[in-house]
């Protein structure tokens, strides 16, 4: 595979440009089609909700666009690049320093403290640690959980475990953060709690965040909103539809 990833042309705010992205899967001889010549471009400091019934295709568009899986057609471009024309060691590179991942489950390491399970991402990257573990302390402090930091996750909440997710997302300054039902496994309250403090994550650090949420009264609080059906993205869908 060449290293020298193709060029494309592309807007000097365009984040990332998702082109006629496809997306199959065979098993036993049955193709099935999950996403359809997908179109999207994403911004600088975009916020954007993902939204459509269970099967759509979200969440693997959503991993693709992580690179934790493999499109079967078309190009996602990251600054104009095509993202999997690099090498694998080359894409746990970029996924590391780039992008930051929240889950439905928090996926915390239960034998580790919320401020080791936020570090954890730099101390894969070999980062600075004394650096890293300011940093850990500043982002827990920021959403809340100053007092909580040297608690394990079973002696959190579960809204508390996801605020430390997020905090292990931000932790390597991502351009880019992807949720996939982030407040999918919390109570409606607790919920919103972890949406709010999103939204002000984004306005304060400008990170560009794609969310894939069911909840479409938190998608119609979201500036951009997309709609995939079958895998296709609905035209000029948005949450009211």
């Amino acid at each position: 595979m060449n290293n020298t990833a193709t060029q494309y042309n592309a807007a000097d705010n365009d984040l990332l440009q998702v082109q006629d992205l496809s997306k199959a899967y065979a098993n036993n001889g049955t193709v099935t089609q999950v996403l359809n010549k997908v179109n999207v471009t994403v911004r600088t400091g975009d916020l954007l909700a993902i939204i459509g019934a269970s099967g759509a295709g979200k969440s693997t568009l959503l991993h693709i666009l992580g690179t934790l899986d493999h499109p079967t057609g078309g190009h996602v471009l990251y600054r104009g690049k095509d993202i999997f024309s690099r090498t694998p060691q080359e894409l746990a590179r970029f996924r590391n320093r780039r992008i930051g991942f929240i889950f439905q489950f928090h996926h915390l390491l239960p034998e580790f403290t919320a401020h080791e399970n936020t570090c954890m991402p730099a101390i894969i990257a070999g980062g600075d640690n004394k650096l890293y573990r300011e940093k850990a302390s500043d982002l827990l402090e920021r959403i809340g959980l100053g007092n909580r930091m040297h608690h394990k996750p079973g002696e959190l909440s579960g809204g508390e475990q996801q605020r430390v997710a997020v905090a292990r997302a931000l932790i390597m300054s991502p351009e880019l953060v992807l949720a996939d039902e982030p407040t999918g496994n919390l109570d409606s309250h607790t919920g919103g709690e972890v949406f709010d403090m999103l939204l002000e994550l984004n306005a304060h650090m400008q990170t560009t965040l794609i969310i894939v949420t069911h909840n479409e009264k938190f998608a119609r609080r979201m500036p951009r909103c997309i709609t995939l059906h079958d895998g296709d993205v609905v035209p000029h869908a948005t949450p009211e539809d």
